[in-house]
């Protein structure tokens, strides 16, 4: 019996499957999550690179973007532990609530994310 080299948590795999079935994959993720299928209000799979704000500092990746219940959600997958994902999360979790509001409004129209 040969021994796959790759399984579901390889980035190139999760693409190739559920990327290409995104009805699918908005069945799983809600599974997952134990939500409604029917209160994700939007779902993208994005997985780009976010680029940083200054040269030299980290870029993102962001896998899957969706609002539930209007707040927005991210999803990635973490391959191995680094011993950093609260530090990670908050980082992703302020990049993506900074970027909501736009000039001249005002504070309290932030999404909750």
């Amino acid at each position: 019996m040969t021994k796959l080299r790759y399984n579901f948590k390889s980035d190139v795999l999760f693409k190739v499957f559920f990327v290409r079935s995104q009805d699918q994959l908005r069945q799983l993720v809600a599974a997952m999550l134990k939500i409604a299928i029917e209160s994700i209000e939007r779902f993208e799979v994005t997985n780009v690179e976010i680029p940083p704000d200054v040269v030299g500092d980290k870029f993102c990746r962001l896998d899957i973007n969706m609002i539930v219940n209007s707040q927005h959600v991210n999803l990635e997958i973490q391959v191995h532990d680094e011993g950093d994902f609260p530090e990670r999360l908050m980082y992703y979790w302020a990049r993506e609530f900074s970027s909501k509001l736009q000039e001249g409004k005002h504070y309290i129209e932030l999404p909750r994310t």
